[in-house]
């Protein structure tokens, strides 16, 4: 076994990779240690292609190991690692947009990278190192990847860039900004943002991209000292007869399929027959593995048209213009009973978002190596089947739906009310009814209208739009971005770029390209174009709720907030949780308690709500003299007097002389331990920090004063 160790020192730590030491039966292995976070990558190539498969078979999985930080999964009866976290999988999807562009075309055999982190340090971000892993795990294998890549994260703290900022330092950035990049162009791109300017932005992008293209170089180097012969590959043969077939008799149908006035689904039927039509032709002209190539001729047709028509006369389907919108629709309160809800419609996307508000306690848990969390907003993207005119028996979330409703929440979380000023936790979900473009952006609209709906103080309206890009293969100076992107051309074009914010700045993007690398002249167009879009969005959406309702819906609860010491939380849980259990019960209220002392009571019945208000605040008041106490009960019996619990975890003395206006000769003629009294706090002896307390002249339970427990003897 021989290892070899390369290091780069960046930022304030060292790159410490390590080959031919781990997992030495894959086509190539590597661990990456920055700090004491250790990742292992793997990646593995199929020994030949499955049949069927025309399309790349990469699969990228995050291993997230509770022992990487010395613990053991929180589940009583569920101790091994299961299925990833929604965040590692947001993680692995990064790290497939980055190297998916790098294969070559046609290259059909299923590769899979693993990433398996085996020490995390709390400080150092895992995802950034797993990244580059992968990248060097590919680099130095057989496999053919076109690589390097390197991936960085980029912070923006005191208006100044943070290269990988630590785990507490992310705390305190106005940007999240991950920028993968090779050795020349950018790649790929992921970020949340707090309203950051389309300058800065593009400030960010750059100073991550030199750094990026550091690493890259760094890995080169690696794969030039130590990396295997990458494989040998062809494409599959295609038939030349269908493909001259398919190009001499079907451009004026895929004409009309695009530039006529069907709908998605009518085209969809349309370019059906048309493949239809040309198997036949062909189904006793060669063999049926090869009938499979005419569909991907008339695909390919298609594609081209599409190309060729926007880069040579800048002409869309149904005649729109590169720089056009399709036309909005927006309404707001659709469904009576949800706190709020909101419709985004653009040509044929159509989203319905709701908005749920909870108590603080239906906050979502997040538990993994980084240790306990909660989420306070969360947004929840759901596509069916019905909304592209399909039937499928798919029934869990897949990691589309995740990665998107992971987009429009971050587009959102930096304009929503601080936790203090809104304690509520706040569920949006969107159902996407109709798909042809852009649908995570149609959910980003639609959850700030429900979330204006709901009477949720945000900041600002957000909106969102997705630009595309159609390049000259030949000739890649020749380009044209394409504003609101739709289906064919997302499918057929080199970049699907979305870009979220209010009107004073960006709070999120998302940018995957199909080519090997984006010039910066094309992102800085793309920024001012979708600028200029979302400008549009927002005044659509304005001209039908412009601010939040002042009036939450009736079927939203309640909260009311208290704040006390927090040395008095234990009396309001009482022994056992007796005491909260009985006011939740009686009340029919939800109390969270933070360690604080901020008391959260959710209420849906203002009755309930003020009843158990009162409650806890007697329960924490400062005792008061003069004042009366009700329902105390004696602790403990005295030759002289009994304790009397007045308030929780406050005792004070009741002397003989003070049971009753009589002689008493013996208290427990008149009292008995556990008996329940009412009292009067006669006098605060502070210096002490006694209690003086009276029972003469105070009406107890039943009506009548102080009276004996015994017979006068």
């Amino acid at each position: 076994m021989e290892s070899k160790i390369f290091k780069l020192p960046i930022g304030n730590g060292e790159f410490i990779v390590e080959t031919g030491k781990l997992a030495q039966q894959c086509n190539g292995s590597c661990t990456v240690r920055y700090g004491d976070t250790v990742i292992l990558a793997t990646a593995a190539l199929a020994k030949e292609a499955r049949a069927g498969v025309d399309f790349l078979p990469l699969s990228v999985n995050y291993q997230e190991k509770m022992y990487a930080s010395g613990m053991i999964k929180g589940s009583r009866f569920i101790k091994r690692e299961t299925r990833p976290s929604d965040d590692k999988v947001l993680m692995a999807r990064v790290i497939d947009r980055t190297l998916r562009p790098l294969f070559p075309k046609e290259f059909y055999r299923d590769i899979q990278v693993m990433l398996t982190t085996l020490s995390y340090d709390q400080e150092n971000e895992h995802d950034m190192i797993a990244a580059i892993a992968a990248s060097v795990a590919l680099s130095i294998s057989d496999i053919p990847f076109e690589g390097p890549t390197a991936t960085v994260r980029v912070g923006l703290i005191n208006n100044e860039f943070v290269l990988n900022p630590t785990k507490e330092a992310r705390t305190r950035s106005d940007l999240d900004l991950i920028v993968s990049s090779d050795l020349s162009n950018v790649i790929m791109i992921e970020a949340g943002a707090n309203e950051v300017p389309e300058t800065k932005m593009l400030e960010a992008i750059a100073f991550g991209k030199k750094w990026g293209q550091k690493i890259a170089q760094f890995i080169k180097e690696i794969k030039d000292e130590i990396g295997s012969a990458k494989i040998e590959f062809t494409p599959p043969e295609k038939n030349q007869e269908i493909v001259d077939y398919v190009k001499a008799n079907y451009p004026a149908k895929a004409e009309e399929a695009l530039y006529s006035d069907m709908n998605k689904g009518e085209r969809f039927e349309f370019i059906r027959q048309l493949t239809k039509e040309a198997e036949k032709h062909f189904e006793d002209k060669v063999e049926e593995d090869e009938l499979k190539q005419v569909g991907k001729a008339i695909d390919k047709l298609i594609k081209e048209t599409v190309r060729k028509n926007i880069l040579e006369k800048e002409r869309r389907i149904k005649d729109r213009k590169i720089d056009t919108i399709r036309p909005l629709y927006v309404e707001v309160g659709l469904l009576p009973r949800t706190h709020g809800s909101g419709l985004f419609q653009r040509g044929e996307t159509q989203g319905l978002s709701t908005c749920t508000l909870g108590s603080p306690g239906d906050a979502q848990i997040i538990d993994g190596i980084e240790g306990e969390s909660k989420k306070h907003y969360f947004h929840h993207y759901n596509f069916p089947p019905f909304s592209v005119g399909e039937v499928s028996n798919r029934l869990f979330t897949g990691n589309r739906e995740i990665g998107h409703g992971a987009l429009a929440e971050r587009a959102i979380m930096p304009v929503l009310p601080n936790k203090e000023d809104f304690p509520y936790t706040i569920r949006t979900v969107t159902e996407i009814l109709g798909s042809n473009g852009s649908s995570s952006m149609a959910a980003t609209c639609g959850c700030s209208l429900a979330l204006m709906d709901a009477g949720v103080p945000i900041k600002k309206a957000v909106g969102g739009i997705a630009m595309g890009l159609m390049t000259n293969h030949d000739d890649p100076s020749q380009y044209k971005i394409l504003t609101d992107l739709q289906d064919e051309e997302d499918f057929g074009g080199d970049m699907d770029f979305k870009v979220t914010g209010t009107r004073d700045g960006i709070t999120a993007i998302q940018m995957d390209i199909k080519i090997k690398g984006l010039p910066d002249n094309i992102f800085v167009e793309a920024l001012d174009r979708a600028h200029k879009g979302r400008m549009e969005i927002l005044d659509a959406m304005d001209k039908v709720i412009s601010a939040p309702r002042t009036e939450m819906s009736p079927y939203a609860p309640r909260l009311i907030t208290i704040h006390v010491s927090p040395e008095k939380i234990r009396f309001i849980i009482g022994p056992g949780g007796e005491v909260i259990n009985k006011i939740i019960d009686e009340c029919g209220v939800q109390i969270d308690i933070d360690d604080d002392g901020t008391v959260v009571i959710t209420t849906k019945s203002e009755e309930g709500g003020a009843k158990a208000k009162a409650w806890v605040e007697a329960i924490v008041a400062d005792p008061e003299a003069g004042k009366t106490y009700m329902n105390c009960k004696i602790t403990r019996l005295l030759e002289f007097g009994a304790l009397v619990e007045f308030m929780p975890g406050k005792e004070g003395m009741v002397h003989v002389s003070e049971i009753t206006d009589g002689f008493v000769k013996d208290v427990k003629d008149h009292l008995k331990e556990g008996q329940i009294v009412n009292v009067l706090l006669k006098e605060i002896d502070t210096q002490n920090n006694r209690f003086r307390l009276t029972m003469k002249g105070v009406p107890q339970p039943g009506g009548t004063p102080a009276a004996p427990t015994a017979p006068a003897k």
